[in-house]
């Protein structure tokens, strides 16, 4: 090597040190809780189905995820489930991590194959399902004096 191949090599390097865009940025990991991931979830399924992907509003609809810190484990019922549902599951991670102000969020998929259907099918059903993982909405529910019937 002679010394001027070092020194194009070191202009090189240099000319591509611009190039490269140093990704400095702090993504927000707010805190949230399961009752809000669930809004959240449900949201997404429903904007689903209200474009004609009834069939993936379903699976995301087959049960209720449960969240461990910032981790959602989803059961689902099937292996062709599971494959529907990772061909969604970026969109989903996407919305979650947006509306919830937290890019920490990741998806674990479980395959259970005896796993008991649990779909709130009204208003009351939901209701009662938040109100088992939060009793506090009951509190809430009284002292605005919020109906379901709204």
């Amino acid at each position: 090597m002679s010394l001027s191949s070092i020194r194009a090599k070191k202009a090189l390097e240099e000319n591509l040190k611009g190039f490269v865009k140093e990704d400095n940025t702090i993504l927000p990991t707010e805190s949230f809780t399961e009752t809000e991931m669930l809004l959240q979830w449900t949201k997404y399924a429903e904007r689903l189905g209200n474009k004609g992907y009834k069939i993936m509003e379903s699976l995301l609809l087959i049960n209720d995820p449960k969240l461990n810190n910032t981790k959602i484990t989803f059961e689902l019922p099937n292996e062709g489930s599971k494959l529907d549902f990772e061909s969604e599951m970026i969109g989903l991670l996407r919305h979650l991590r947006g509306h919830l102000h937290n890019h920490d969020i990741n998806i674990e998929v479980i395959v259970n194959e005896s796993i008991d259907i649990k779909r709130s099918f009204t208003d009351q059903d939901r209701y009662n399902r938040l109100l088992e993982i939060n009793p506090n909405i009951e509190l809430l529910r009284t002292t605005f004096g919020l109906d379901l019937d709204a």
